[in-house]
């Protein structure tokens, strides 16, 4: 799907997928399960939403969905890397240091090409609705880190908020669009997608404690990465509610070395690492209870599938990278 005749734009593009460097996987790995989890005792009544396709094309299509959201990651990983001047991204040189950020813009907006093409290839409206959507969210939530002022920096709702639109928004739509491909209910599909929302909440909290607490080598990128651009993530957000000079401080958008150091000393005395820990916590049980609340379903595959989704949500909250 991402194959080009141009040898260099092969080469920018490919650079993620590559054996070693190609990531977690999480993505595709929730979606897949998500997949067979759903699949199950799907009503005659929907059988214009998904044609006359078998288990099998149907199990294609949500593949298909799968591979569309790990290009869109993968497209605004590059796109990041260059309005942040990353250095480094899962343990090797970013692709704008690499080759330039021209050229890893490109390959970006390659990606993206590539994966509308195949999101009309699956001819269902609302799944293509859901899934443009998760492109809007992508750029309103770069955009609103961009253009944050000194009190949003400094509100847990706006970083919420914020956080949904940049990471959750792609995985709980997702969920969402394999419930509709299923031809399940609206019922069904909103559990898929809270599932999918609450999942990526959580991880997104882990790493921002994992900034704190990681190291470049664990991570694949320096760590304290973003306080030193002016992010402000959860823990620093839950230090502020225990030591409210410390919001003086980081509404200045902490562009002073002396004003990161004093943030990073309140930190220290505060519970804010504790806190974000224990949010992602509740996020995952919320997660879990999306899945818990199912249908009921006999089938060992489909149970079986569902009990790696609840297990997901624990090594979300208890990952060391």
């Amino acid at each position: 799907m991402v194959v080009t005749e141009v040898p260099k734009l092969a080469s920018a593009v490919e650079y993620f997928f590559k054996m070693g460097v190609e990531g977690k996987r999480f993505r595709p790995t929730v979606l897949l399960l998500m997949a067979t989890a759903l699949n199950i005792q799907i009503p005659q009544q929907t059988s214009n939403v998904i044609g006359d396709a078998t288990l099998i094309e149907l199990r294609e299509r949500q593949q298909r969905v799968a591979e569309i959201m790990e290009m869109i990651h993968v497209a605004s990983l590059l796109h990041d890397d260059v309005l942040d001047n990353s250095e480094t991204r899962r343990g090797i040189g970013s692709l704008n240091i690499v080759m330039g950020n021209k050229l890893s813009v490109l390959a970006g907006d390659f990606l993206l090409s590539r994966a509308c093409v195949a999101l009309a290839s699956l001819n269902n409206n609302e799944v293509v609705s859901i899934i443009s959507a998760v492109l809007e969210h992508l750029v309103t939530g770069e955009i609103m880190q961009l253009t944050t002022t000194s009190d949003q920096r400094c509100s847990m709702e706006y970083y919420m908020e914020k956080t949904y639109y940049k990471t959750a928004s792609l995985i709980s739509n997702s969920c969402k669009a394999i419930a509709l491909l299923a031809g399940q209910s609206t019922q069904v599909s909103t559990l898929a997608f809270e599932y999918g929302k609450n999942l990526g909440l959580a991880f997104q909290l882990i790493d921002d404690v994992l900034d704190f607490t990681g190291t470049s080598t664990s991570l694949g990128k320096g760590s304290l990465s973003d306080i030193h651009q002016g992010i402000v993530t959860a823990p620093i957000l839950f230090a502020i509610e225990e030591f409210p000079q410390l919001h003086e401080i980081v509404s200045r958008g902490l562009e002073n070395p002396a004003d990161i150091e004093l943030a990073l000393e309140y930190l220290g005395k505060s519970r804010g690492i504790q806190r974000t820990i224990e949010l992602a916590k509740n996020h995952a049980v919320l997660a879990s209870a999306a899945i818990d609340s199912f249908p009921e379903s006999s089938d060992e595959d489909v149970l079986r599938s569902r009990r790696a989704l609840v297990d997901l949500t624990h090594i979300v909250i208890t990952r060391t990278k």
